[in-house]
């Protein structure tokens, strides 16, 4: 009889991490249910009429002059965990607006911007800026609630200019996590099949994961149907960058009425699909590892940029997975077999990645000021990391 250990696992039940097999990382809640008290009401209708006023060109006095100064808001620690996200979702969306939203750049955000995007980072543990969770993870709903959650069910609650092309960007994303959702929730069981030395369990959960993996990569092949790359490059990626390694803001951004912060300008990396925990989580239980550079420095920058609750996951499965030396020494090839499907696959998706960066970003013709074509989102030299990453990747195969 297979002698079995008692789990030592510390991978815990999915909702302790604020995640659900149903909906991977995205909100576990209705967020077009989620009623905000007050001014933060009042801020939430300034940030929905973004794409009627962003065309004029003068996004900044009407934000100035719509919102509701901050002392009116009260303190964002009164906020129930749902109100503190949807706030933010309309705050990033304001903050880039203004930042982004005008032909001449401006390197100071006004107090009634600032200080409660301060504050509702502060609330969430996360930064004063967009970023994936309040791009995508916070930012949909169900069309009709009454089916299930899927690309042809799906509608974003806020936007910047609006329209197919970002909408479509944005809910992919939202469809990929949710699919992702039955393989982060396999985590655990893998895990505890490797304590309990069960290759055939280890071998069939890798399995299932791989056959999902191909849903999911399924999910990332459609970006093209209805998000054109010159839409994109014009008309949503200027939205979304930051102001860390950004050459139209060398000295970052002044959060003017933060008192912590003073006169100084804060650097922070823009939203970018590498916040996205999913392929992180993959690369921790399978053992995936990246080389001391300014790549693996770049990631760990990230990891800060992601929730609470999925830093925690990633760091658990981390912390807790030894299934790569575990297929390595069990010497099975049809255990090797799955693991590599598993490898071959994040590996596909990356490359998939790869190949939009080039054709959405890098073969635009035009620059823009904040809107390089060379330079990612969140800061860096993206086709040479994206590449590294993919590389790396498939250095793991058995």
């Amino acid at each position: 009889m297979l002698h079995r250990r008692a789990p030592s696992s510390i991978i815990q039940p999915l909702a302790q991490y604020d995640m659900s097999e149903e909906t991977g990382f995205l909100c576990r809640f209705d967020a077009s249910s989620v009623v905000l008290p007050g001014a933060w009401a009042d801020a939430a209708q300034v940030a929905r009429q973004l794409p009627q006023i962003l065309p004029s060109g003068r996004i900044r006095n009407f934000l100035t002059r719509s919102l509701p100064p901050h002392a009116e808001l009260g303190d964002a620690s009164g906020l129930t965990d749902e109100q503190a996200r949807i706030a933010t979702v309309h705050y990033t969306f304001m903050v880039q607006a203004y930042m982004w939203g005008e032909e001449a750049i401006t390197d100071r955000l006004p107090p009634s911007l600032a200080v409660p995007m301060v504050a509702l980072a502060d609330r969430l543990g996360q930064q004063p800026l967009l970023t994936y969770s309040s791009y995508v993870l916070d930012n949909w709903a169900l069309i009709d609630p009454g089916k299930p959650l899927a690309l042809d069910n799906l509608r974003m609650l806020q936007n910047f200019l609006g329209g197919m092309d970002e909408a479509w960007f944005v809910l992919v994303h939202v469809a990929i996590e949710a699919c992702a959702g039955k393989v982060l929730a396999r985590f655990g069981s893998i895990v505890e099949a490797v304590e309990n030395d069960d290759p055939q369990a280890v071998q069939g959960l890798l399995e299932r994961n791989a056959a999902t993996w191909q849903q999911v990569n399924a999910l990332f092949d459609r970006m093209p149907e209805r998000c054109d790359p010159y839409i994109y490059f014009e008309r949503v990626r200027p939205y979304i960058h930051g102001w860390k390694d950004n050459p139209a803001l060398p000295n970052g951004v002044i959060y003017e009425g933060v008192e912590r912060y003073g006169s100084a300008a804060q650097a922070f990396r823009g939203q970018t699909g590498s916040q996205s925990s999913i392929v992180p989580s993959m690369d921790a239980l399978m053992g995936v590892g990246h080389a001391a550079d300014p790549l693996r420095e770049y990631l760990d920058q990230l990891h800060e940029y992601r929730p609470v609750g999925h830093r925690r996951f990633v760091d658990d499965v981390r912390a807790s997975s030894g299934l790569r030396d575990f297929a390595q020494k069990a010497q099975l090839p049809t255990l090797n077999d799955a693991y590599n499907a598993n490898i071959q696959a994040v590996a596909d998706f990356r490359t998939r990645h790869l190949e939009y960066a080039a054709s959405y970003i890098n073969k635009q013709g035009r620059k823009h000021a904040g809107n390089d074509t060379d330079v990612g989102t969140g800061g860096t030299p993206f086709m040479k990391y994206l590449k590294k990453h993919r590389d790396e990747t498939r250095a793991n195969l058995l």
